[in-house]
């Protein structure tokens, strides 16, 4: 079974770049509209029939995504019993997450169970609990980077659906410029949270391999970068720093490796509106079946 990196992806001033590029990019905003759209309609055909409802979220960080779900589902089953279980390794994030559970007046009728542990650990726990809970609905979001063995994840918890269940997987689109920027720099940039690019075409690619059944949704979204050109820009320098996944792309790397990034990210990974570069940041969501 796959452990996650040394760090979780989800430590340390990751945390600090991770939520500053959320706000930038809006990424949260795109996916809610995407959920607001796709997941009623499976939310129903999961449901019919059930008479509960297992949620579980794989690292789910501060649960913006997961808090926002939980309400589309209840809203679909208001007297349908909900219960919600989290796995998530940073003890900050989680904590950040119960927090905002508890202000949260649509999540009181709610369980949580709260698992502070890594993917590894929480199959050890399943196995040696022998835990017989099912999921009707499960979520990765934007966390498969961070698995040593990706395959062997999705694998274990494919594994926990119930009858109809859904195993959501949200990850970078293989044509986005993060696609661009990380297939093509690969061993300067997978050094640190993340050691190994994939994309969603590698994730597509072994759900063949297991004779999965999924449907596939694009998320399209782009993020402003024009700051990154600007000499001297704070913003542009915790972006730099986000996107490549260094404490500071300015000490990381030698002028000549700079100028490539910076070249690839103007020409290949953007484009131009209204003199502002727009970083194709897209998304896919895969809707696995049990």
């Amino acid at each position: 079974m796959a452990t996650t990196t040394t760090q979780a992806g989800y430590e340390g001033d990751y945390v600090q770049r991770f939520q500053f590029f959320l706000q930038h990019s809006g990424e949260h905003i795109a996916m809610r509209e995407f959920m607001d759209k796709v997941l009623p309609g499976e939310f129903a055909r999961i449901g019919e029939g059930k008479s509960d409802l297992n949620f579980l979220g794989v690292g789910s960080g501060q649960g913006e995504m997961d808090s926002h779900m939980l309400g589309i589902l209840q809203s679909k089953f208001p007297k349908t019993p909900i219960s919600a279980h989290i796995v998530e390794p940073s003890k900050a994030l989680i904590e950040n997450f119960k927090a905002s559970v508890a202000k949260a007046s649509n999540l009181q009728k709610i369980p949580f169970t709260w698992n502070n542990v890594s993917c590894a650990e929480y199959e050890k726990q399943v196995k040696d609990t022998r835990d017989t809970t099912r999921f009707d609905f499960m979520n990765m979001i934007q966390m498969l980077y961070y698995m040593d063995d990706y395959v062997a994840v999705i694998k274990f918890f494919h594994g926990l659906l119930r009858e109809k269940g859904r195993l959501m997987i949200i990850h970078e689109a293989a044509g986005s410029g993060w696609g661009t920027l990380w297939s093509t720099f690969t061993q300067d940039l997978c050094t640190k949270s993340v050691t190994k690019y994939i994309s969603d075409a590698d994730i597509k690619g072994e759900l063949d391999k297991m004779g999965l059944k999924y449907e596939e949704h694009s998320i399209p979204n782009t993020m402003d970068i024009t700051e990154c050109f600007v000499q001297g820009s704070k913003l542009g320098a915790m972006l730099l720093d986000f996107m490549t996944d260094q404490d500071s792309f300015e000490k990381a790397f030698s002028p000549e490796m700079k100028a490539k990034i910076l070249d690839m990210l103007r020409n290949k990974c953007c484009t131009e509106k209204d003199g502002r570069l727009l970083f194709n940041c897209s998304l896919t969501c895969l809707l696995v079946h049990a």
